[in-house]
């Protein structure tokens, strides 16, 4: 009888795992590239080559000691992409402080959370970005918040800030970056689950500077590259894939942006002769329908990296051709995996770049399972795809009870993605076994959005689930249930009201008034049910 092939896969490499804090990845870099450009930040009109970078982040580091910052404290940083933000990610790394990112989205409500939950100690924010004020904002939370001490601001304090490490020795610095160790956390990253509150995904130096210069490798990386990055540095996909990636490769990192913007991104491609360029499927849609696309230079790009949701065959065909990005490869992964997993290689056939999402990383490994039972499935069966090694986070932040849901007693990170492999270690995303909506990139709990939904005072219950949408993968809806007294209140009224207390991206597309919801004999929503009735009163595909 044949041996059944099981769904397992090791990323075995020739080349070994870094050994290193970020810092002294960084320093390492430095000294090999004095004067090779770091960073660009084209909105800000700013250029630094890697010898101003490292010195940037030495006065930052010297600052935060000297306003009395300890090890293991809590940095929070509410911001867009600048190239502070950036030089924040190292400074602390550097020191041995937590980075907590925080979603330049987020409200009142949202930030306190966030603030108390991970217990920040310090908050460096811009006064304000498009109609958020974040200033007023953190303002309001101040006195709910005993752990916050600091407040820094970019167009404010910041220079004043900058000008208290100038007492600090550099023997001090040198004796805080010497007691840093790989396998501190350096980083907490919120994300919304399948239950309530987002839980702080908290990373380590040996996490992300890995995972971050493994990606590079992928891509080929080499100082000689320079990487657009328009995608959220609050994001793994900005701050790893993105910063990481290029620093542990001596290569250039350059901000189009605050926030994306496809045509500030092509003039950056354009201008600075990127090699690179980054974006989830709905930013390279925006970017190759801009009217004026053909104007644009980009014969200078080679590679990029598309990931957060599927990839749609022409929009990856037309990636490759019209933007000349023969090498763009395509990621999958998530926060509490550093964030990717797998990842296509430079040279694989277009039909593996948009039918999986590649193979396994080196030194990671990933096995699909039956949910039920635990064990491994043969290739070509559907079930839960699970990975482990480096990559998988710490913890939850003060979260045993939610880390132990996800992580195994053997290692394994259960992501919830239905997903099956192939012969070759292909692995194809199929579904999601948790309950999650992922819209253009951004993960979306529904029971959180319900949960918000509750506090107003007409509704009486209300089930949130994701629908199709061809644009972002999916969208929002809303089914509600009204009290009995308020058959007045409208779809408008539900969305002003979430648009002045929760995220913009959380905020449902559609709404549907119903008096029962379809559930099972023992009163589980069915919300498959539910999924299937609204794509078809809405008229709505899943996307091809």
């Amino acid at each position: 009888m044949a041996h059944t092939k099981m769904s397992y896969s090791f990323g075995s490499s020739a080349t070994s795992l870094l050994g290193q804090t970020i810092g002294q990845n960084l320093r390492q870099t430095c000294k090999q590239y004095p004067q090779h450009t770091a960073i660009i930040s084209m909105a800000q009109n700013i250029q630094l080559d890697y010898t101003a970078f490292w010195q940037a982040t030495t006065q930052i580091a010297k600052s935060l000691i000297a306003i009395g910052i300890q090890a293991g404290d809590r940095l929070g940083i509410w911001a867009p992409n600048r190239y502070e933000w950036t030089l924040l990610q190292y400074a602390t790394a550097r020191i041995g402080v937590i980075l907590v990112n925080i979603n330049p989205a987020y409200r009142v409500s949202e930030l306190e959370y966030v603030i108390n939950q991970s217990a920040i100690k310090v908050m460096a924010a811009c006064v304000q970005f498009k109609s958020s004020h974040y200033k007023s904002m953190i303002e309001a939370v101040r006195n709910s918040c005993p752990s916050l001490e600091h407040e820094l601001y970019f167009e404010e304090n910041w220079n004043e800030f900058l000008a208290k490490g100038t007492d600090v020795q550099d023997e001090v610095l040198a004796s805080w970056e010497e007691r840093v160790q790989i396998d501190d956390p350096v980083n907490i990253q919120y994300t919304s689950g399948t239950t309530g509150f987002p839980k702080g995904v908290t990373l380590s130096h040996h996490n992300i500077l890995n995972n971050g210069f493994f990606i590079g490798e992928r891509l080929q990386y080499s100082h000689r590259d320079r990487v657009c990055i328009p995608v959220p540095f609050y994001h793994c996909f900005g701050m790893v894939i993105g910063n990481i990636a290029c620093t542990t490769h001596g290569a250039t990192m350059v901000i189009p942006g605050e926030a994306f913007d496809p045509e500030r991104s092509l003039l950056a491609v354009e201008k600075y002769q990127c090699t690179s360029l980054y974006g989830v499927p709905t930013m390279f849609i925006a970017m190759l329908a801009l009217d004026n696309f053909e104007q644009f230079q980009l014969g200078s790009l080679r590679t990029g990296v598309m990931a957060g949701s599927p990839c749609p065959v022409a929009v990856m065909k037309e990636v490759k051709s019209r933007m000349h990005m023969s090498e763009i490869s395509v990621c999958y992964g998530m926060t509490e995996t550093s964030p990717v997993s797998l990842q296509t290689k430079i040279g694989v056939p277009l039909e593996k770049q948009v039918s999986t999402v590649g193979t396994v990383m080196d030194h990671l490994e990933v096995k699909i399972i039956d949910p039920a039972s635990g064990h491994m499935l043969p290739q070509g069966t559907k079930g839960e795809l699970c990975t482990r090694g480096y990559s998988v986070m710490l913890r939850y932040w003060n979260n045993p009870i939610a880390t132990e849901a996800v992580k195994d007693a053997g290692g394994w990170m259960h992501t919830g993605d239905e997903g099956l492999m192939d012969e070759e270690g292909y692995i194809t995303i199929t579904g999601r076994i948790k309950d999650l909506i992922i819209r253009g990139g951004e993960n979306i709990s529904p029971k959180e959005v319900e949960d918000f939904l509750y506090t107003h005072e007409s509704i009486e219950d209300v089930q949130v689930i994701g629908v199709p949408d061809e644009k972002f993968g999916e969208q929002i809806m809303a089914w509600v249930k009204l009290k009995a007294h308020a058959g007045s209140t409208t779809e408008q009224e539900l969305t002003d009201y979430c648009k002045q207390n929760i995220a913009h991206y959380k905020v449902p597309r559609y709404w549907k008034f119903v008096e029962s919801f379809p559930m099972t004999i023992t009163g589980k929503i069915k919300k498959n049910e539910m999924r299937a009735i609204a794509a078809q009163e809405l008229g709505l595909n899943p996307p091809q």
